[in-house]
């Protein structure tokens, strides 16, 4: 079976959808990668971008026409000045032409070069895109999909996240997870360490998931600080900032860590921790909802569980840097079992893949965090994911707002509670194993209906109509 490192589960990129924004980004990436290996980029003369399913209907509100410029174009999502977006698309519109990763510059009218077919999906998966070159006389097509969290699979071939690798501890279920901790008398964190040192040095895995805790850190502390409607043409007003502000008064901040200092410094009422945590995921996902700089855990649409659950654990436990390490090693990991198992894409199943999952790696790794055992981080894994189970995708307007902000503060709270329950629960009286909850969560989402599946076209999507402007 594929094996995924947590650094493809938790991922630095730009909002506002990890598969319909950062997806389309890499494929076109991707793509020009092709063509150079091919030894085809310099014959160029025209490419035209076919948008299919999920990604047509819903591609305006997640910006991703505007990904797939910015990939073409060669800027990467990590580290690319995101002020400079809406100038640079305004360029390419203007002139009608685009520069394929700053060095051939081409025709390329946005208005028929990018095509959306609103009724028709490709077979693989509900996210298809199929990029096409014009080389003079002859033409080069490839399809691919995007299939949650950021992951693209290339028709005809593998995930360009592919590890084929061996590790120590091979991970495939839930419990392989309890089987391997329980013979080698390890935690899950250090299981996850070992596994991790395949791909990378421990300098280097250390340094990536600081890199993480950092993005994570200055994106709630970006959203808690930046008032504002958000994008898109449904006039959502921002609020992470003023429930910042009521919770801890109008005082300046100079720096992200400086803010978490000073939230660590308050003692706080359990209202006021209950609207902390809440101010904390919707903050993120306002951020991610304006095109900002998130982590995918697993997802765009669910960047803020994580986080906010994070940063509510290093508030109250007074975390150190090795803490927060070690509750992103055991989260990315639970979010490979749920990759493996069943799926990451809301287009695939539904909201209960985005922010039950998210919720999930968000409870297993407080659980351990807080000294669970293996097999209580596993029950808290379950407990959040049981409680998403059937969860749809409907997002008024196509766009990550309406109700998906929300959702995020609602899963942050249920990864707490679930936490709690499973630290004061003895695990062998289990009912529920979390790979009995992964596979009914994929079987759910072959059962639920293609409305409730990031259409638009069902729910709460189907109800207030609205006239969404192109972001």
């Amino acid at each position: 079976m594929q094996r995924i490192s947590v650094f493809d589960i938790l991922k630095i990129g730009v909002g506002p959808s990890s598969s319909h924004t950062m997806g389309p980004w890499r494929a076109a990436e991707h793509f020009l990668h092709e063509l150079q290996a091919l030894g085809h980029f310099d014959d160029v003369k025209r490419i035209s971008v076919e948008l299919y399913g999920s990604l047509a209907k819903t591609g305006k509100g997640h910006g991703t026409d505007i990904a797939v410029l910015m990939g073409l174009s060669g800027e990467d999502p990590v580290t690319c000045d995101l002020a400079a977006i809406t100038t640079r698309i305004k360029e390419i519109g203007d002139d009608q032409t685009i520069s394929l990763v700053a060095r051939r510059t081409i025709p390329f009218d946005t208005a028929t070069d990018i095509i959306f077919y609103y009724d028709q999906r490709l077979p693989y998966h509900p996210n298809g895109i199929r990029f096409t070159a014009y080389l003079g006389s002859e033409r080069l097509s490839m399809t691919y999909y995007s299939v949650g969290g950021g992951f693209i699979v290339k028709e005809g071939g593998l995930a360009a996240v592919d590890n084929p690798v061996k590790l120590p501890f091979p991970c495939d279920l839930a419990r392989d997870v309890e089987s391997h901790c329980r013979e080698f008398q390890l935690q899950w964190w250090e299981l996850v360490w070992q596994n991790e040192q395949v791909w990378r040095s421990p300098e280097q895995i250390r340094a990536g998931l600081n890199q993480i805790w950092e993005t994570m850190l200055a994106c709630a502390y970006r959203g808690c600080h930046t008032e504002g409607n958000l994008p898109g043409g449904l006039s959502v007003v921002r609020r992470a900032a003023d429930m910042h502000r009521k919770l801890v008064g109008d005082v300046f901040h100079a720096t992200p860590d400086v803010w978490l200092e000073h939230l660590k410094s308050r003692s706080y009422t359990f209202r006021q921790m209950v609207k902390l945590i809440s101010c904390l995921a919707m903050a993120v996902n306002e951020e991610n909802a304006a095109f900002g700089r998130v982590v995918t855990a697993p997802t765009n649409g669910s960047a803020g569980v994580l986080p906010s659950v994070l940063i509510y654990y290093a508030v109250t436990q007074r975390a150190s840097e090795d803490d927060i390490l070690r509750f992103l090693l055991v989260a990315g990991q639970i979010g490979c079992l749920f990759k493996k198992g069943a799926t990451i894409s809301a287009a695939q199943g539904g909201c209960q893949a985005e922010i039950g999952v998210s919720s999930a790696m968000a409870a297993g790794a407080l659980t351990e965090c807080l000294g669970g055992t293996v097999d209580q981080a596993l029950m808290a894994a379950e407990i959040a994911m049981e409680h998403h189970l059937g969860l749809t995708c409907d997002p008024v307007g196509g766009l990550v707002q309406i109700p998906c902000i929300e959702r995020n503060a609602m899963g942050a709270m249920k990864a707490i509670t679930a936490a709690n329950i499973a630290l004061d629960r003895a695990p062998q009286h289990a009912k529920v194993s979390l790979d009995a909850v992964i596979a009914t969560l994929w079987q759910t989402a072959l059962d639920m209906s293609d409305k409730y599946k990031e259409t638009s076209e069902g729910g709460l999507a189907a109800l207030i109509p609205v006239n969404v402007i192109e972001c």
